[in-house]
């Protein structure tokens, strides 16, 4: 058996996408769950859309998901260089060689004369196509043109009236007839550099890729990549075209136009999701484990991947759902590292000092316990906890309602009493304090428990309440009760 090697190659052009961490992670998945090797390289030739950091970006987020690699620009193995703009040297022998054998041409249409010949196939009602104007050029004709100062690009000769068929790992037997494809293409620039379909084909067989697990928008590249392989003589790859992701809500392709959804793994990052929740929810995305459970380890995930269940149907974004995974991995999280997550989003927000005392972060320590069974991310700290941080709470129409009740001016008194004269407020005082209340009051249920919470908290729900009369503090406590009084 040859050993699985599978590769992630990213334009360093923006930064992660859920789509793309999906690709990376798939491929990481078939590649831990075989043994195999996976690889990180760089597809960094359109030079004009690469941006500042892109590279670096990719790989960090790749890393704080929990993947790792055998070979990258980072740590090279024996197929580099690993950015595909170090290639040159590989590229330009294989583009003299197609030119030598007549598989490729040079062409000197500039882009005007293209487009003006797209635009008349539109208004006939073809699809634009290149003609092959400069496909049987005389070597006479060619030099009058590069003596004009025209740079061409190389054309690759595509084969008339071929099928060229692949068994795809997700959705089966795909033909297409090379007819189809739009004419010759293009697999050098003017500048030199090879085009995305002629630089992926050499690199995955230079770099010995035995799969390519990709998105299902490559699948028309797949022929144009056949036909490399065919012209050189070289194996093809096994292909494997995961589906599209969609809005769960509108049904639409996934797109980075669409707002209502954070779509890049930088965003989960600052607001505090954890990388193993995002590792579990992003593995769930096209494909489904055998069972009921959808809560896994990455161990797990690895022992468990088959590529036979990448799902035929499109993937559902499902935000809600992210936030559920995202919740069951903050309830297991240990208190100290959850409060040292919470804690910057607190300081951003003016809630906090930026050095707190051991006194002050024991105290939020608490305040964050409050919450952590509810927390679906870290950032959401500030807005749930927003009753310890405000000095009177802003009561809703719910509240208010609860304030109206006929009994409470009697149960806010007897409990302002109760507090007053406390000497230690914890919950265990509190709760006491309570149970005294409805003693010498004889009122009990909801209509004890609520009007204390509404004043005290300014909230009809929250955590329990002797928990946050003691976090608030007997001067707080009493500064709110007074108010609603």
């Amino acid at each position: 058996m040859t050993k699985v090697r599978v590769r992630y190659a990213p334009s360093p052009t923006g930064h992660l996408h859920i789509g793309n961490a999906r690709t990376a992670l798939f491929n990481y998945l078939y590649a831990r769950h075989h043994d195999g090797e996976f690889i990180i390289r760089i597809e960094d030739t359109d030079q004009k859309r690469n941006i500042e950091d892109g590279e670096k970006s990719q790989l960090e987020n790749l890393k704080w998901l929990g993947m790792d690699w055998d070979e990258s620009p980072a740590n090279p193995g024996n197929y580099g260089p690993y950015r595909q703009s170090e290639r040159k040297e590989i590229y330009q022998p294989l583009i003299d060689q197609l030119l030598a054998s007549n598989r490729a041409y040079k062409c000197y249409c500039t882009e005007e004369e293209l487009e003006a010949e797209r635009e008349a196939q539109r208004e006939r009602g073809e699809i634009p196509r290149y003609s092959g104007k400069c496909a049987h050029l005389t070597a006479s004709e060619q030099q009058a043109k590069e003596a004009e100062g025209v740079t061409p690009v190389i054309r690759f000769r595509v084969p008339r009236n071929v099928e060229y068929k692949f068994d795809d790992m997700v959705k089966g037997e795909i033909t297409f007839e090379s007819d189809n494809v739009g004419g010759d293409f293009v697999i050098q620039k003017r500048d030199g550099m090879p085009t995305y379909n002629f630089a992926v084909a050499v690199d995955d067989h230079e770099m010995k890729i035995t799969h390519v697990l990709r998105g299902d928008d490559h699948i028309a590249n797949t022929p144009k990549q056949m036909m490399i392989y065919e012209a050189f003589g070289w194996d093809v790859p096994k292909f494997g075209h995961m589906t599209l992701i969609i809005n769960s809500e509108t049904g639409k392709k996934l797109s980075k136009r669409d707002e209502s959804i954070l779509q890049f793994i930088e965003q989960y990052r600052e607001l505090g999701y954890l990388p193993e929740a995002m590792f579990n929810f992003i593995a769930l995305l096209g494909w489904s484990p055998v069972g009921e459970d959808e809560l896994f380890s990455p161990e797990e995930i690895i022992n468990m991947f088959d590529a036979n269940r990448l799902s035929k149907s499109p993937a559902a974004f499902d935000g809600k759902k992210l936030e559920w995974i995202n919740n069951h991995y903050m309830k297991q999280l240990d208190l100290d590292v959850l409060t040292d997550m919470c804690l910057p989003y607190l300081i951003a927000d003016g809630r906090m000092e930026e050095t707190p005392t051991p006194e002050r972060l024991e105290w939020l320590k608490k305040v964050v316990s409050l919450y952590q069974p509810q927390m679906s991310y870290a950032a959401e700290i500030v807005e749930v906890s927003n009753l310890f941080f405000t000095e009177h709470p802003v009561l809703d129409d719910a509240a208010k309602e609860v304030l109206a009740g006929e009994t409470v001016p009697t149960v806010l008194a007897a409990f302002k009493a109760q507090l007053e004269a406390m000497d230690v407020v914890d919950a265990p005082t509190v709760k006491a304090a309570i149970k005294t209340v409805q003693k010498e009051t004889g009122i009990k249920g909801k209509n004890l428990f609520m009007p204390i919470r509404v004043a005290v908290s300014g909230q009809t729900h929250g955590p329990e309440l002797p928990d946050t009369v003691e976090l608030l503090g007997k001067e707080k406590a009493l500064a709110h009760l007074n108010q609603v009084l």
